[in-house]
Formats: structure tokens, sequence, C-alpha cells
């Protein structure tokens, strides 16, 4: 029987994939006590595909948007993998997203939002956290962004 928070996902239209493998040497998540430090995602959709890209050049903000929540629709997969059922999440708390971007681009947030939002829409007011938003001169493969979190679970 799918929990409250798979039902939410399936209500959003929302299929989570399986989780992508580290690229590195890395492990996707570290637990220390009842805190899961995330890694960071990648922008991999549905359907494989990277979302690639710099804002500011060649991708637009909406598409940006889309990159990171594509990155927090992985951190959720990551999540479901790690504890089973996303009900055993008390709250989102804290989220670092990096945007790939040119020196003059200033909408970070406005691009990470695209987590943000999604991580408030799935997890209600358990889902709005703590952030920050970088802007980088470029990011693995040529991502479009990546994402991170601090995630505070049931014991």
């Amino acid at each position: 029987m799918a929990g409250t928070i798979e039902t939410k996902l399936s209500t959003l239209g929302i299929e989570l994939p399986t989780p992508p493998a580290p690229k590195g040497n890395y492990i996707s998540v570290s637990r220390l006590g009842n805190a899961l430090h995330v890694c960071g995602h990648i922008p991999q959709t549905a359907s494989g595909d990277l979302i690639l890209g710099k804002l500011g050049k060649d991708i637009t903000v909406e598409r940006g948007y889309e990159s990171a929540r594509a990155c927090a629709i992985n951190i959720l997969a990551t999540l479901k993998m790690e504890l089973g059922d996303l009900d055993k999440v008390k709250r989102i708390v804290k989220v670092v997203g990096f945007v790939n971007c040119t020196d003059d681009f200033t909408q970070q947030p406005a691009v990470i939002n695209g987590a943000s939002d999604l991580f408030a829409e799935v997890f209600g007011e358990k889902g709005v956290h703590a952030r920050s938003a970088v802007g980088s001169n470029a990011l693995p493969l040529g991502i479009a962004t990546e994402v991170e979190c601090i995630v505070e679970v049931e014991e």
C-alpha cells in the first residue's frame, strides 16, 4: 500500500525513476543520526536525458527551473531507495542548488525554486527549508543544475 507521500506524488503525476548511480568515488547518502546528507543530484529526466546548458547563454530560466525540479525528483528517488518509505521524512532541512551560468546571470534563486517548490508541493510545511542558490561557471557533464540537501528522518 502506498504511503501518504507516494499518493501525493501520484496525484502530482510524478513517477520516481531508478535513482542515478554516483558518477564518482562517493555514496548517494551519508547518514548521521537522524540526518541524511544527500549528495548532489543531476537533472536526469524520466527519459534518461540530461538537461544541459548554461543559464544566461543557451537555456531559459524556465528550463533551468525544470532542471532543478528534475534534480529534486531524483533526490526523492534516492530517499525512497534509502528509506523504503518517503513518509519517514520528517522534514527537508536544507537545500543547496548550483546553477551553471554566465558571470552576469543573477536569477539563481528563481532557477533553484524548481527544487524548493517541488519539496513544498510534496511534503507541505515539512518541505520548506533553508537554502543556498549558487552560480557556477561550469557543472559536471555540462548539466544546467545540481541540487543536494540535508533531510531529517524518523529514527
